[in-house]
């Protein structure tokens, strides 16, 4: 058996999610391991350049991370990031953020350019529910811009449906939310520990 490698993604007890079509595979990851920060740097250059509608460059994306849009709270315990791999690549990520006991918050959903229209999406989402189901969550919320037409049109495919503004998130322009677990008739979420 291989040594594990410090940086490589722990899976929650297995890996996490292998789909057949384009041997995607996800698991967790320490938001500062240099290949989930080197993807998490990926996303963030997009959604710069999509906001502003012009190129950003690594200075401009330091300041960034500087100013709090980093993702160390995506760690127990307020939080996880998962990394998407194809073919054993690193090409996606989405993280999971504890909003209270029975909601997770979903953020930081990305494939790389490269990778899309291969089922990532879909993959990382699935990987996503069920580690929030499996961490006690009923529900999935997450915000996202107007200009992220394609998330928007894949979260409402998937199940979210759109729902009042929370949190002060100030980009933020749409709110979503999901159920994923139904409780059984006659038990409510105070049945349930």
């Amino acid at each position: 058996m291989a040594a594990e490698r410090a940086d490589e993604p722990k899976f929650l007890g297995r890996e996490h999610y292998r789909a057949g079509r384009g041997g995607w595979t996800v698991g967790t990851a320490e938001p500062r391991s240099p290949e989930a920060a080197a993807v998490l740097r990926l996303f963030l250059a997009e959604m710069i350049t999509r906001y502003y509608r012009r190129p950003t460059d690594d200075a401009e994306i330091d300041r960034h991370l500087a100013q709090g849009h980093d993702s160390d709270d995506l760690r127990p315990p307020t939080g996880l990031l998962l990394l998407a791999r194809r073919r054993g690549e690193p090409v996606g990520c989405v993280g999971l953020r504890r909003l209270d006991t029975r909601t997770m918050e979903l953020t930081r959903m990305f494939v790389r350019p490269d990778a899309r229209g291969e089922g990532g999406a879909a993959v990382l989402l699935d990987a996503a529910e069920d580690t929030a189901r499996r961490l006690g969550a009923h529900r999935i919320r997450l915000n996202t811009r107007r200009d992220l037409v394609e998330a928007r049109r894949l979260y409402a495919r998937r199940g979210y449906a759109e729902i009042a503004a929370y949190g002060d998130d100030p980009l933020a322009d749409h709110w979503f939310e999901k159920r994923i677990r139904i409780d059984p008739p006659g038990l409510t979420n105070t049945d349930i520990v």
